[in-house]
């Protein structure tokens, strides 16, 4: 149906309709992403309750801007007060401005709607615009401040994330099948997969509350490529091996498709089962991720088990030039550098497990520098834009929780009874309020610790517990604090059902438990050495101050998910080839048939997850850099060096209890006969 003689132009006309209704709602997905507060804020969290109770003081959701001016380190003039406070005056809303106590710097408040994080990023950069004085160095921070300015980094980013992207995988397609022609159909049906992704995200988003954010969506983009194109190097490769067996480029790809689709499927299915776990995350922006990586998996396996294969079989076999297959040639399907580390490994197969397993238990060790409990806000850039300059100018010259209170909302009532327990909370250095609204009463509770450090966040857990019968309280700490939180809550509750996913699928692909059991581990222990190692460079070569709550989680799902297809690639082969050769042969054979392609593949993958690393902000570098190494830890050593070698340790045991864990029947008396399984390579 989908490699057929007519069937392939039915395909291509049904792809050319989808992209044509779907293309023109691929480029509104950027405008549906929801980068504020409320896209990121856990469920169940106070903090959260705060956000929503604030609506009765605001028409819209408001966040603090906190502009700041300072000259050259001098005390300011009477001429520049008055220049700040005409400023102020001119500014809808702003607060009176405050001189600090060294007289070189003042500060007023703005709030800022709030409603999405592209119209934040536009206020702030409106307000920088408004907000000049002469002679007078100016910056906008505080919490919109640096979230504006988090935003912003996303507008325009999908054109420049998909051409880094795109770069890198025509690079890699380009070594790998060094063809000036083949490389192109994988990008096209990629490109397909993505508009057809961003159409259907764009349209959950609109129409079924779907949460898409900044990162989510270029995680998608990411997969679409690098999940894509893994299975497009799967494909093609299996087409030139039928090639050789069957002289009708339609058969070839019917045989192609028949071997290789139940491996992809399991492998998209295995990623897309891994992804959904995050529908349990108490993170309104995991569980957002959950969905959207999905999308962009499914898209990605419908366009290389349909769009790809039509596309193949309506060309000339001249695009594989140079490698043109020629039918009844012997097919070369090892790899020789694979087949030859497969003949060392299998020398001394528990020595191999032993020094292996040693390098990555050293690995693991860089798991002691890892910080992943947030990052400050300051913190969140790998570049030093206005916001966090502006920042470092009220550390210098205010308190340290000036633009940043705590937000305190009890009843109008209890509203004297409530102030009274603010001022008197340990680490409360000033108090405003209250303003009352709808039978509530707001308070500003001024903090004597930065807003994002321990003291703060120790401070939240005191007037949390000072007010605890009358109000609730929220602000930018105690944000972070909940989503701290919520992200350890999370990580103990979503990485063992994760685990668990992944073992039955396995099980049912493989048909056994020992070998799931073995793969699981490996998985497991690939991520730790991963983290391990991409802890050691954050801290003492790119010097990041931290890592975010959720990173942990995410470098987890994908490396474990994305792990596990190669295994899957290599353990299907080798299962094939076992039922035919026996159980060691197999392994070594289906190291050596897929040592290439998977070899290939991971280098496309790590190349398009290291793509990220381009965008300045620290969450995405971490989750780039540690997902890219990872995965190249997996494709080179774990799943090529140390799963073959438990493999070959553990012989037919690493089957059990399936059949091909049984002894092998003795050969027939010659001159008898018996059904033999084929061993052609196919």
């Amino acid at each position: 149906m989908i490699a057929g003689r007519r069937a392939k132009w039915l395909v291509l006309a049904g792809w050319l309709v989808i992209i044509a209704v779907l293309g023109p709602l691929a480029g509104k997905l950027q405008g549906a992403e929801q980068n504020n507060a409320a896209s990121f804020l856990p469920a169940s969290a106070q903090s959260t309750q705060v956000y929503h109770l604030q609506r009765a003081f605001h028409d819209q959701d408001v966040s603090t801007a906190v502009v700041v001016y300072t000259r050259d380190s001098q005390r300011l003039t009477t001429a520049d007060r008055a220049e700040v406070e005409a400023t102020a005056r001119r500014i809808p809303l702003a607060g009176t401005p405050a001189a600090s106590a060294d007289g070189q710097a003042m500060q007023f408040t703005v709030p800022l709607p709030a409603a999405g994080g592209s119209s934040l990023s536009s206020e702030v950069s409106h307000l920088r615009q408004s907000a000049r004085a002469s002679g007078l160095e100016m910056h906008v921070t505080g919490p919109a401040g640096l979230l504006g300015d988090s935003t912003g980094v996303y507008k325009g980013l999908d054109g420049h994330l998909l051409m880094v992207t795109l770069a890198v995988v025509i690079v890699l397609l380009l070594l790998t099948y060094r063809s000036p022609f083949l490389w192109l159909i994988p990008v096209m049906a990629a490109a397909a997969g993505l508009t057809v992704a961003q159409a259907v995200a764009y349209l959950l988003a609109e129409h079924a509350g779907l949460t898409v954010n900044g990162l989510s969506g270029s995680l998608m983009l990411i997969l679409v490529f690098g999940a894509g194109t893994d299975y497009a190097l799967l494909l093609v490769a299996r087409y030139r091996e039928e090639l050789h067996h069957h002289p009708d480029k339609h058969r070839a790809m019917t045989a192609a498709l028949r071997r290789a689709a139940p491996a992809i499927t399991a492998s998209a299915a295995t990623v897309a089962l891994g992804m959904l776990c995050l529908l349990l995350s108490d993170l309104a922006s995991n569980r957002g991720l959950g969905p959207v990586a999905v999308i962009g998996v499914v898209s990605a396996l419908a366009v290389m088990v349909t769009l790809l294969p039509a596309l193949l079989v309506c060309l000339p076999r001249w695009i594989l030039w140079p490698r043109v297959l020629v039918y009844g040639q012997p097919p070369r399907g090892e790899h020789r550098l694979w087949a030859r580390a497969g003949t060392r490994i299998a020398r001394s197969p528990a020595r191999v497990c032993a020094s292996t397993l040693t390098v990555l238990a050293a690995m693991v060790a860089g798991l002691a520098v890892l910080h992943a409990s947030g990052l400050p806000l300051a913190r969140q850039f790998t570049g030093t834009p206005d916001s966090v300059a502006g920042q470092q100018v009220l550390d210098r010259h205010f308190p340290a929780g000036t633009g940043s209170p705590l937000i305190v909302i009890s009843r109008a009532d209890a509203a004297a009874s409530v102030r009274a327990q603010i001022q008197r909370t340990p680490g409360i250095v000033a108090v405003s309020g209250p303003d009352r609204a709808g039978g509530l009463a707001e308070f500003l509770a001024t903090p004597a610790a930065a807003g994002d450090t321990a003291a703060a966040y120790r401070t939240v857990d005191a007037l949390r517990a000072s007010v605890r019968q009358d109000a609730k309280v929220g602000g930018a700490a105690a944000i972070d604090l909940d989503t701290q939180r919520a992200a350890q809550r999370d990580r103990n509750v979503i990485t063992p059902i994760v685990l668990g996913v992944i073992l039955l699928v396995l099980i049912l692909l493989l048909r056994a438990l020992v070998a799931p059991l073995l793969l699981i581990g490996t998985v497991a222990l690939s991520f730790a050495a991963s983290l391990g190692a991409s802890a050691l460079v954050f801290r003492y070569v790119f010097h990041f101050a931290g890592a975010d709550s959720s990173m942990p989680l995410f470098v987890f799902i994908f490396l474990v998910a994305l792990g596990v297809d190669y295994n899957i690639f290599l353990m299907s082969r080798a299962r094939e080839e076992s039922a035919a050769h026996g159980a060691r042969e197999g392994i070594l054979r289906g190291l050596a048939m897929t040592g290439g392609v998977i070899t290939s593949a991971g280098l496309v993958l790590a190349g398009t997850f290291a793509a990220l690393t381009t965008i300045p902000l620290v969450e995405n570098v971490e989750i780039g850099f540690a997902v890219a190494f990872g995965v190249l830890l997996d494709t080179f050593a774990v799943r090529s060096v140390l799963v073959p070698a438990l493999a070959l340790s553990a012989g037919r045991r690493f089957w059990w209890p399936g059949s091909l864990s049984r002894p092998v029947p003795p050969r027939a008396p010659h001159g008898t006969h018996r059904a033999s399984v084929t061993t052609r390579d196919s």
